[in-house]
């Protein structure tokens, strides 16, 4: 079973102590798609007024992991999840609460395939960020992160 919203929610502050440090909340989690908020604090900004580049980047990092969590969760104690490169694109300034919406760009089905087979498969997570809702709502920044799942080795292996 993948890891559930409720999951992510309780364990990832912990765990990834920069998602507490932010204070990243985790709005929606499924297979195909999750979504990552970060509310506007002025501990955040940057020198304009805006969400600092590295807070956009680590929202949107977090958004596409737990995407991987929520397709692969169910195998940490197989794989490693680990980012390998990132691009990001800062498109316009992010002013109030900035949300991360992260989907899978190959299908999981694919990656399980290279997995069982021996390889260490790489794909691509697609993150949008955005702020405002509806009409009001703006295109901020747009990332692609490159993962792999990296096999756990085994004892004396």
């Amino acid at each position: 079973m993948a890891l559930d919203l409720e999951t992510v929610r309780a364990t990832m502050p912990t765990t990834v102590p920069m998602v507490g440090t932010l204070g990243l909340e985790y709005l929606e989690l499924s297979p195909d798609h999750a979504v990552v908020r970060m509310t506007d604090d002025e501990r955040f900004r940057n020198h304009i007024g805006g969400l600092h580049a590295g807070a956009m980047f680590t929202l949107a990092e977090t958004a596409s992991g737990a995407l991987v969590l929520a397709n692969y969760g169910e195998m940490l104690d197989q794989v490693t999840p680990l980012a390998v490169e990132a691009t990001i694109r800062y498109l316009k300034i992010a002013r109030g609460d900035v949300t991360a919406t992260a989907t899978l760009g190959s299908q999981a089905d694919t990656v399980l395939t290279t997995l069982h087979a021996g390889g260490r498969p790489e794909f691509h997570v697609e993150v949008e960020l955005t702020t405002g809702e509806g009409d009001d709502r703006l295109v901020t920044g747009s990332m692609t992160v490159l993962w792999t799942l990296k096999p756990t080795r085994k004892p004396g292996a």
